[in-house]
């Protein structure tokens, strides 16, 4: 495990503890996904490593408008410990607890040509049976797929793409 994903940790669950307790996790979420892209941009990621750059125009840089007094507090104290870089790490781990704390999993459908709604609302309906939770789909397009689909849900992934059918062929035929 990546070093960056060892010091977020604690500042996700803390996000995470104060959300939970708040009741809050939409707009935590929206504001961790909003601070985190922002300190995501190289130049927003220089300017943070700047130490002239104070706590309070960090806050002010990272913080969207809709944020709550609890957000802001949460960036301070990123601030104070030199870890706003790791905004998109705690982000994503903010979200994997959040989904497993609503069992939602999160699931990304990345197919070849643009799915209609009929074959997402069915690969949908599949994966709510296999997970036996609800499922949280994005989508994306690899038109080198060529084909079909591959689904990629955490720990499991399905390839149910063209290309991926035809490299297990040539690996079948290779041995």
């Amino acid at each position: 495990m990546s070093q960056a994903l060892t010091l977020a940790r604690p500042y996700a669950r803390a996000a995470f503890a104060t959300a939970r307790d708040e009741g809050t996790f939409a707009p935590w979420s929206d504001a961790l996904a909003f601070s985190a892209h922002v300190a995501a941009d190289p130049r927003v990621s220089a300017l943070l490593s700047n130490p002239e750059l104070g706590r309070d125009e960090a806050v002010a840089l990272l913080a969207p408008e809709t944020a709550g007094e609890s957000f802001g507090r949460f960036l301070a104290i990123l601030a104070e410990a030199h870890r706003l870089p790791l905004l998109p790490e705690i982000a994503g781990m903010y979200d994997q607890l959040r989904a497993e704390a609503e069992h939602v999993v999160k699931a990304t459908v990345t197919s070849a040509a643009e799915l209609s709604t009929a074959e997402l609302d069915a690969i949908k309906a599949a994966l709510r049976k296999r997970f036996g939770q609800e499922v949280d789909v994005t989508t994306a397009i690899d038109a080198s797929l060529i084909g079909g689909a591959v689904i990629d849900a955490g720990d499991v992934v399905i390839d149910g793409s063209l290309k991926g059918k035809l490299s297990r062929l040539q690996t079948a035929l290779a041995n």
